[in-house]
């Protein structure tokens, strides 16, 4: 008997793996992908400021802002008060320095060993009004007679040019007044008398005269430059005739 012959063999079907994989990997790549995104943004979610920390750096900047604001009113302060008191410091220094040359004056004319000498104008001093008007301060001194009363009249006189010429205007001349008075005086050690005078315009003074008349003894001139007379520190004793 013959053998049958058996059917072939249908080898079991294959499947293609390649689009399979390529379709996981692209998933996992996504997949990755979207969790780096995420958290990168969280993460920046996570450092930035929040709205209260941004209210309590912005409180932090006034309040530092308001300091240095203070700090610097305080320096101005500090410095005003500085250039204040350097002021009033200079001011004492001018009064002690007034102080000591009045002590000087006085020992000179009172003090025990003071130099003896007769009535005498110890310094003449003027002051402009307007351009013609002028105010004077003569100091009148004396320590001869010490204890005695001096008293008299003190007559001022102005040496100068006007058109070209040297003139003297008289005491009446600058007082405008005919046979005007001179000032009075009376005193043991010293004294100072005041008055005014007009020079007329275009009246050019060079010079200044203090003539002293007391009521008894021989009346006594000094002269001074008019520059020195006017000069902000006032005039020492000038020339003196008889």
């Amino acid at each position: 008997m013959n053998a049958r012959p058996l059917p072939p063999t249908v080898p079991p079907p294959r499947f293609k793996r390649g689009p399979v994989i390529a379709i996981v990997v692209v998933v996992v790549v996504l997949a990755l992908a979207g969790w780096a995104l995420w958290h990168a943004v969280a993460g920046a979610a996570d450092e930035g400021p929040t709205p209260a920390q941004m209210r309590s750096q912005q409180q932090r900047i006034e309040s530092l802002e308001q300091q240095v604001a203070t700090l610097s009113r305080s320096d101005q302060i500090s410095r005003d008060a500085n250039r204040d008191l350097q002021a009033a410091l200079s001011e004492r220094d001018e009064e002690i320095a007034g102080l000591r040359a009045d002590v000087a004056f006085y020992e000179r004319f009172v003090g025990a060993t003071g130099q003896r000498r007769g009535l005498s104008v110890h310094e003449l001093t003027l002051q402009p009004q307007d351009e013609q008007a002028w105010h004077f301060t003569a100091t009148l001194t004396q320590n001869l007679n010490r204890g005695a009363v001096n008293a008299g009249r003190l007559l001022v006189s102005v040496e100068g040019t006007e058109a070209g010429k040297l003139r003297r205007l008289g005491w009446a001349d600058l007082r405008q007044q005919p046979n005007a008075p001179g000032v009075p005086y009376s005193f043991k050690y010293f004294q100072q008398v005041e008055g005014d005078l007009l020079l007329p315009p275009g009246f050019k003074p060079v010079r200044v005269i203090a003539r002293v008349v007391p009521q008894s003894g021989a009346a006594v001139e000094q002269s001074f430059p008019w520059a020195q007379a006017t000069a902000k520190e006032g005039a020492g004793e000038g020339a003196a005739t008889r």
